[in-house]
């Protein structure tokens, strides 16, 4: 297992660090490969459960918005997110007259995977067109692996306390808080090296590094969680098995998603 998921981090690590050194359409393709697959996973989960979310809807819903995000940025947004609400709800309405008793079930599940993954997901893209964009993708994300790193050495050395018994069996309170202190040092030390490399290109500071090492150590956490919730709720162990030792597309970007958000913003109000 330990070489399928060292193969895997091999043959992806490269694509990614390069996508996000292109930037532009390349780096909202490989963005648009996770999303989608991750949309698709999580329609998948549900239908194995007897609801059907709208798949066509979903994907098209999470790659519209993607796409608009990339070219417009926010501008249209409030158009868009308000014709694929409509569009969802003239869908399920044909379909509870098609015979579906759990339609406005399925109407909240199709809004709900269109928002959290497609609306949120798209904020790796914005975070990415900001200015020094390339710089803060590589202090956020490898922020939350620091942390996640921290709190799984530190909670299987030292934990006693259950953090989400019901959601993580695994996590506990001792590595949480120990990836949450590790976490912030460590980014700090991270943007402090991106700080000499990025040069007046990207206003990263080591006191910089601190906030986003915190906020990325506290919060993403819950994206896992989230995804937790789904998977344990549906029954299953992994969204997919298509990245062997890893899961699927929805196991690996359920943290980036609350980075890519959290990150955004910090730069924006915070730092610019």
């Amino acid at each position: 297992m330990l070489a399928k998921r060292t193969l895997v981090v091999v043959i992806l690590l490269p694509i990614g660090i390069l996508a996000i050194y292109a930037g532009g359409w390349i780096f909202t393709c490989v963005v648009a490969v996770f999303l989608v697959g991750a949309a698709w996973e999580y329609q998948t989960m549900f239908r194995a459960r007897g609801l059907k979310p709208a798949t066509v809807i979903l994907l098209a819903g999470v790659m519209g918005i993607l796409a608009d995000r990339y070219v417009n940025g926010f501008a249209n947004a409030a158009g868009l997110i308000s014709l694929l609400v409509l569009i969802s709800m003239t869908y399920h309405l044909w379909d509870y007259e098609r015979g579906s008793d759990q339609a406005a079930t399925e109407f909240s599940l199709t809004l709900a995977g269109i928002l959290y993954i497609g609306w949120i997901g798209a904020y790796l893209v914005s975070l990415r067109n900001l200015p020094g964009g390339y710089w803060w993708i590589f202090l956020v994300l490898p922020s939350v692996w620091l942390a996640d790193a921290a709190a799984y050495f530190i909670g299987k050395s030292f934990g006693k306390h259950k953090l989400a018994p019901r959601l993580s069996p695994k996590k506990t309170w001792e590595g949480y808080i120990g990836g949450i202190l590790a976490g912030t040092l460590l980014t700090a030390g991270l943007a402090a090296l991106l700080q000499q490399l990025a040069g007046a290109e990207a206003a990263i500071t080591p006191m910089r590094g601190v906030w986003v090492g915190l906020a990325m150590s506290i919060f993403p956490t819950l994206g896992d969680l989230g995804e937790s919730m789904f998977k344990r709720q549906l029954g299953f162990k992994d969204s997919s098995n298509l990245l062997p030792g890893h899961g699927g597309f929805f196991d690996r970007i359920d943290s980036w998603l609350w980075a890519a958000v959290l990150g955004y913003y910090l730069v924006v109000w915070l730092f610019t």
